[in-house]
């Protein structure tokens, strides 16, 4: 990301969380409801823990905004924690102000172990302020503002669980059309969007709640697998010339970086090993009405590095969260003891908050790349280019 870029920083129990997001045009309508409504998507989901009780995340603008639009300049951002206020002695800035017991028991599966060998603490909760899923917060906030700018242009972001533990649905994204926004893919997403897990199917997010329930009373955590799709993208955003301006590394590249992220597909992923280039290529048509256009998607909108007009499919694999009431055996760097694992409140699964989390870096990924690809400073200039890529031309 080099036209549009963002940095976040605060700690899971500090006194707040912030980013500043570089870049954006001028002239974007922008509003602080505009962000918590995005906000408010990430703290839903069935299996989340009592910090979602406590906050309700709401991000303040403090620059780079007057009279609702953007300025150009940098927007800074900041959410005050409501839980500060039972964390001031053990989050304390200042030496003396604060004192608690240093943590020693490193969570296998956590960024402990690395995290502690890495800085040289001796206390783990140096390392798990800032590597908890509680930085994420600010990743949406910042795309919140990318996905407000893609809008202008047409393009719109999904997101759905496919799978949570062992209960799963079969429908993939790639298996509606989209053809004229129809209304097959307008009603799976509402669908979605009203689910506890984020999940069309009604059976199987029954069946999905049975397995967090279960989870819940054992003591265990779940994962899931979740796709996310960005639909109305231009031709040719990204680029095949150089390994780092392909959009789907960018793209890859951007997940791999989101909290218990294992595996990251475009299209069918994985599914292209198991079949015959006659079943994987997505054949091209033409007629006047639709112009260019293809029976299937299973490229995921991305062919070469670049956007090829159809929707932008992704499938990601999210692990079990490593904080557990049935904690797993680790070993004390103190004493060098065989023990427990650290438990600290946690959810039981956040694949439905972990959807809202992708979504907003692949929202913050095209939004550069959709800099990148027209230019401009401000929206109003960036509209008028960006009406010449409103469909292939055939004089070139």
């Amino acid at each position: 990301m080099k036209n549009i870029r963002f940095f976040t920083a605060g700690e899971s129990h500090g006194q707040a969380l912030s980013a500043i997001v570089e870049g954006m045009p001028a002239g974007l309508e922008l509003s602080e409801e505009d962000i918590a409504k995005e906000l408010h998507r990430r703290q839903r989901g069935y299996g989340r823990g009592g910090r979602m009780k406590i906050e309700q995340d709401r991000a303040q603008i403090l620059s780079g905004v007057r009279f609702g639009k953007t300025l150009g300049s940098p927007i800074s951002l900041v959410l005050y924690n409501k839980d500060w206020q039972n964390w001031t002695g053990k989050m304390s800035i200042e030496t003396g102000q604060g004192s608690t017991e240093k943590l020693y028991m490193i969570r296998p599966g956590h960024a402990d172990f690395a995290g502690m060998v890495k800085y040289r603490q001796d206390d783990l909760r140096n390392i798990l302020e800032r590597s908890s899923a509680r930085e994420t917060t600010m990743r949406v906030a910042a795309g919140a503002i990318a996905k407000r700018f893609l809008n202008v242009f047409g393009i719109q972001l999904f997101g759905h669980v496919m799978c949570i533990g062992k209960a799963s649905s079969a429908t993939s994204i790639l298996d509606i059309p989209f053809a004229d926004r129809s209304e097959e893919w307008s009603d799976f997403f509402k669908r979605a969007e009203s689910s506890p897990v984020a999940c069309a199917d009604e059976k199987a997010t029954k069946e999905m709640m049975r397995n967090i329930d279960k989870a819940q009373q054992e003591g265990y955590s779940l994962g899931g697998l979740f796709e996310v799709a960005a639909a109305g993208v231009p031709v040719g955003m990204g680029s095949h010339v150089h390994w780092d301006r392909k959009l789907d590394a960018q793209i890859a590249s951007a997940m791999m970086s989101i909290n218990a992220i294992k595996s990251v597909e475009i299209g069918l992923g994985r599914a292209v090993s198991e079949r015959p280039g006659s079943e994987v290529h997505d054949e091209l048509f033409y007629n006047e009405e639709q112009g260019f256009h293809r029976h299937h998607n299973f490229a995921g909108g991305i062919e070469g590095g670049m956007t090829n007009g159809e929707p932008v499919v992704v499938r990601l694999a999210m692990k079990p969260l490593p904080t557990m009431k049935s904690p797993l055996r680790s070993v004390n760097v103190k004493t060098r003891d065989l023990q427990n694992a650290h438990f600290e409140r946690a959810d039981v699964c956040a694949v439905p908050a972990a959807v809202v989390v992708a979504e907003s870096m692949l929202a913050l990924v095209l939004a550069d790349a959709l800099v990148s690809k027209i230019g401009g400073d401000s929206i109003n200039e960036m509209q008028q280019r960006f009406q010449r890529l409103s469909r292939v031309p055939l004089d070139w």
